[in-house]
């Protein structure tokens, strides 16, 4: 019997956490404000996905890289739009 490939669980989870942040963003940008977001939060949160994405490099991790890039470019776009206001 085959060893389960368990970066499986990790791509799919990654994919989960990623694109939640999907609507938040779209609700931004279609409606030009970003009031009820927290820029302490929004901040530390694109600190903390930084950390993540270097993490998942140093130790290979493809499903860990992926996530916390996309979440990354999710995160700084809501950053701009706070910072906009």
């Amino acid at each position: 019997m085959e060893k389960f490939n368990y970066e499986i669980i990790g791509l799919i989870a990654a994919a989960i956490t990623t694109f939640a942040w999907v609507p938040q963003v779209y609700k931004m940008y279609s409606e030009k404000n970003a009031a009820g977001v927290s820029l302490t939060m929004a901040l530390l949160f694109f600190v903390g996905i930084t950390l993540w994405f270097v993490y998942g490099y140093l130790i290979g991790s493809i499903s860990i890289m992926i996530a916390n890039g996309v979440t990354l470019i999710f995160q700084a776009m809501i950053i701009i739009y706070k910072l906009k206001e």
